[in-house]
């Protein structure tokens, strides 16, 4: 077992760092041991200086913030890891509503985020969120944004999450899209497949030019019409791990009004496209995303 004092604050990792001095470097890396085309589209996609700072702008809006804050709480001296923290979207977010961490540790695949959420405070890892090179329940809060369907192995992500949580922390994730938000049809998967040139005209963020929109969509393991989360993911994995769990489905733009069972309106493209593929917009199954937070109680 190896320690190492990062903030002031020694973090027990279960596997020994590549470079025994990356402690004062700007991030420790771990060996991933597999290669994936989406685990290499993520690392390239996310490790490009131009693509990252863009894609930072990414959940910067009032609802995000709101949604999360009242879900989460503060993050006041605690300890959070962040898996999938990308260049830092979710702190740069929520740093002036949350309260400032103990230890804030970013892990990612691609060396070129840490780079930059190690700029905005993270203590930034890089390892595979599928093999996580920490001890468990260490962290008060676990958070995942925007990370499972990068993941080839969405519920072994989640479950090595959820390892990281103390008796009494939480684990937070929001994720798009869910399975059931369209149907896996002929219809459905001509709109998917045609929405990439209309991104590339309006010029859209991550598919500006014809490269980086094929790197974009790489990175997107599970993403795509008859895939993604569901509710039974995180029941079948986070209840026998002892957790309690909160299901919130939405349609991105809701806020605070989310604990009222609130799950707002999506785009009128994405509803257009609800219909043509014979799903309700208005259902809990067709929203497009879906927010957990999941408790790990204190011993008795």
């Amino acid at each position: 077992m190896n320690a190492q004092t990062t903030q002031g604050v020694r973090v027990f990792l279960s596997a020994e760092p590549l470079d025994k001095n990356a402690c004062v470097q700007a991030f420790t890396a771990f060996e991933i041991s597999r290669h994936t085309p989406a685990l290499k589209a993520n690392s390239y996609y996310f490790g490009h200086p131009e693509w990252a700072k863009g894609y930072l702008a990414c959940h910067q809006y009032t609802a995000f913030k709101e949604r999360w804050q009242t879900l989460m709480g503060s993050w006041e001296d605690k300890i959070v890891v962040d898996v999938g923290c990308g260049p830092g979207n979710l702190y740069r977010s929520l740093r002036k509503r949350c309260g400032t961490p103990r230890l804030l540790i970013g892990v990612d695949v691609a060396a070129g985020s840490l780079e930059m959420a190690h700029e905005l405070g993270y203590a930034p890892v890089l390892a595979d969120a599928q093999q996580l090179p920490f001890v468990s329940g260490f962290a008060d809060i676990v958070t995942a944004n925007a990370t499972l369907h990068h993941c080839d192995d969405m519920e072994q992500a989640l479950r090595e999450a959820a390892r990281l949580v103390r008796p009494g922390g939480m684990l937070v994730t929001d994720h798009d899209p869910q399975k059931t938000m369209f149907n896996d049809n002929w219809r459905a998967n001509l709109i998917w497949n045609a929405r990439l040139p209309l991104y590339r005209w309006m010029k859209r963020g991550g598919h500006s030019t014809a490269n980086e929109q094929y790197w974009s969509t790489a990175t997107e393991a599970h993403h795509r019409p008859g895939d993604g989360i569901t509710p039974d993911l995180f029941c079948r994995v986070l209840t026998p791990m002892g957790f309690q769990v909160q299901l919130y489905p939405h349609n991105m733009k809701v806020g605070q009004e989310i604990t009222q069972g609130e799950k707002g309106q999506g785009p009128w493209n994405v509803r257009l496209a609800q219909r043509l593929t014979s799903v309700d917009p208005s259902s809990t199954s067709g929203a497009m995303m879906l927010m957990c937070v999941a408790t790990r109680p204190t011993a008795s």
